[in-house]
């Protein structure tokens, strides 16, 4: 059944406007203009244009709703589904029960979600009773520091750092995005919404499993430097943990600097932009009772 784009135009319009609000029309007036942009495509080809029928406008409707409900979704949306995802991370972690640990990393993120770039959505603060060197973070506010990375750190400073950018990939959506991404790829972002339980599998997987990318490792390591600056801790010991850790890591680096960039790449980075910002804070460094209470707490 073959069908006229302008008349297409005009009921898709007519029928998806007016049944959302002000605050989303934009999003429909996009996605509308994308599945017009890919229809006069289809339709201007002449080896296609008699094949096309109105079947094939089902196929393409949703990625254009998949891309305005996920690219759309408020604070409250994100902060529910990161709770979905937070309670499956917890069938496949152990969180440590050691107050003082939790206390710490609590504290901590207490003193950065402030001056951190979303201080308007709840934060929680978890610490992972692994040995291992790791950290990592899921949208909504989650994030999960290994006691193995609170032993490491040479002061608070340090583990301030780690955990401003965790929080750094939250301010900057990055979870939110990749899942955008694969959601869509895999075409199961549906009109449903974000109670789709294979969303909070893809979730699961970012969080545990899966790298960042290049991009979202240099934004989290840049909002996060800013943020411990803003809190008054020494912007230094975000590249000197690194640092640290890269030397001693050999075959066992952390997993949070195993992916790329490149962790001398992230360094220089970080070194240029406190030379360039003249970032001369001196926070948490001078913390010998630290080292005391955590080199063999979790050794």
């Amino acid at each position: 059944m073959k069908i006229s784009i302008a008349k297409l135009s005009n009921s898709i319009s007519q029928k998806f406007l007016a049944s959302t609000s002000n605050r989303f029309q934009h999003y429909w007036k996009f996605a509308i203009a994308s599945v017009m942009s890919i229809l006069l495509a289809v339709t201007l080809n002449p080896f296609v244009v008699n094949a096309f029928n109105l079947s094939d406008l089902f196929r393409i409707l949703p990625s254009a709703i998949q891309i305005i409900q996920l690219s759309s979704i408020g604070d409250n949306e994100e902060v529910s589904l990161g709770q979905q995802i937070d309670r499956q991370i917890q069938q496949e972690v152990r969180f440590s029960r050691d107050p003082a640990a939790n206390a710490l990393v609590r504290r901590l993120g207490q003193i950065l979600v402030p001056t951190s770039d979303r201080p308007n959505i709840p934060y929680t603060f978890r610490v992972v009773d692994d040995s291992s060197l790791n950290a990592f973070a899921t949208m909504g506010g989650f994030v999960y520091i290994n006691t193995g990375t609170i032993a490491a750190a040479d002061n608070v400073a340090q583990l301030a750092s780690v955990i401003g950018h965790e929080i750094g990939h939250i301010t900057g959506r990055h979870a939110l995005e990749q899942m955008k991404q694969m959601a869509i790829a895999q075409g199961i972002a549906t009109i449903a919404g974000v109670a789709d339980d294979r969303l909070v599998g893809i979730g699961v997987n970012l969080a545990l499993r899966l790298p960042n990318s290049r991009e979202a490792e240099f934004d989290a390591d840049r909002r996060g430097l800013l943020n411990m600056t803003r809190s008054g801790f020494a912007a230094r010991a975000m590249p000197a943990f690194m640092q640290k850790l890269t030397k001693g890591g050999g075959s066992g680096a952390p997993a949070f600097l195993s992916s790329h960039p490149a962790t001398g790449d992230r360094i220089t980075a970080l070194n240029q932009n406190i030379q360039q910002n003249n970032l001369n804070t001196s926070g948490g460094l001078n913390d010998g009772e630290y080292q005391r209470i955590w080199r063999s707490r979790f050794r």
